[in-house]
């Protein structure tokens, strides 16, 4: 399989063959990081596919992969941690069709075990490179495009970690690193040891924590910024108003301090100003937020890539829709004190965010 900087099709994505002309117009492309491959504007997100947010019909679930490469979407991103792996193995069969259409992200860093509630972080190396060799397997490729520390452990110095990864792209397993929850001063204490090709963290109307510093590097750095979660896990678009009430037993969501009881009626309550704003372009307020996170990006001169989460076609479709949507002035303003009024911290435990880590 040949480069991904240089590869033919992702070089044809702008027009996409004859899926321009079949699906309508597709997103347009940027670097994945300075000098990287081009992927679409807008990545997808595997993890719902697979755990997390209830029962998944797997066959609507393979439509919807298949309706984002045809949008124009090329990115798409899971983590060995979804589902035990079960997630890397479902997309397998859909990288095996489309492997040189796609980017493929995956990530190590959160360990489990028959604990359900277990959740461990470990950064060592040779965590790293047994990780590493079982999503390879998982995924059935040879190489990952994109492998990303899913989260931090400050006990491990960066010289063991990021160096343990920067040996797999020398090895030829992976393309090219990235970073997930990490302050400004990390990105840059990482980079320093090995080029960093995205970060990834929590970017939203209700989440604006790494402004404080992981923007600014990342921008500084040439660091594509890959948006997780960029619709407050679905509550931006007000599917639900309390999830521990309208969300089934298995959603984690009904745990997440944001969304249940008087946090999340307070939080309910800040959605007016998306609806107004949705109302005036006859929009969703999924696709007001998502124009947001595109529009905060370019003030701060960084290349962003939301990656929403979706099970379905139709919502596919809607969310691709938002890249061609220009927020006014008024309109940004109106929408500008949200994150700073939001109640409740993004998890139950925050001490492995960047947030928790910022001086």
């Amino acid at each position: 399989m040949t480069e991904h900087g240089t590869h033919g099709t992702h070089g044809t994505h702008g027009t996409h063959g004859t899926h321009g002309t079949t699906h309508g117009t597709v997103i347009e492309q940027v670097e994945l990081g300075k000098g990287g491959p081009l992927v679409g504007v807008q990545g997808l997100g595997c993890m719902g596919m697979s755990e997390f947010y209830g029962d998944t019909d797997e066959a609507a679930a393979r439509e919807t992969l298949e309706a984002a490469l045809a949008a124009g979407v090329t990115l798409f991103d899971t983590a060995d941690t979804y589902g035990r792996g079960r997630n890397e193995e479902f997309l397998a069969p859909f990288l095996a069709a489309h492997r040189d259409e796609v980017t493929l992200a995956t990530k190590f860093a959160i360990e489990r075990n028959d604990d359900p509630h277990y959740r461990g972080i470990r950064n060592d190396r040779p965590y790293i490179r047994q990780a590493a060799e079982d999503s390879l397997r998982r995924l059935g490729v040879d190489v990952i495009d994109l492998y990303y520390m899913h989260r931090r452990d400050p006990a491990v110095p960066f010289a063991e970690s990021v160096g343990a990864m920067a040996e797999l792209v020398r090895e030829g397993k992976v393309r090219r690193l990235g970073l997930s929850e990490v302050t400004g001063a990390e990105l840059r204490e990482a980079h320093a040891i090995h080029p960093i090709a995205a970060l990834q963290s929590e970017w939203s109307l209700f989440s604006r924590d790494v402004e404080r510093s992981a923007v600014g590097a990342a921008a500084e750095l040439g660091v594509a910024f890959v948006a997780y979660s960029p619709l407050g896990r679905g509550f931006l678009t007000g599917s639900f108003a309390d999830a521990s009430a309208d969300l089934s037993e298995g959603d984690y969501r009904r745990h997440q301090p944001r969304f249940t009881g008087d946090n999340a009626k307070a939080n309910a309550a800040l959605l007016a100003p998306v609806r107004e704003v949705a109302q005036a372009h006859g929009a969703s307020a999924a696709q007001i937020a998502l124009a947001w996170v595109q529009q905060r990006a370019a003030v701060h001169g960084l290349t962003v890539i939301p990656i929403p989460g979706t099970r379905k076609a139709s919502r596919l479709a809607e969310n691709a829709a938002a890249t061609r949507i220009t927020l006014t002035e008024p309109e940004l303003a109106l929408l500008e004190p949200i994150a700073g009024r939001v109640a409740g911290d993004r998890y139950p435990d925050m001490a492995f965010t960047s947030a928790a880590r910022e001086s």
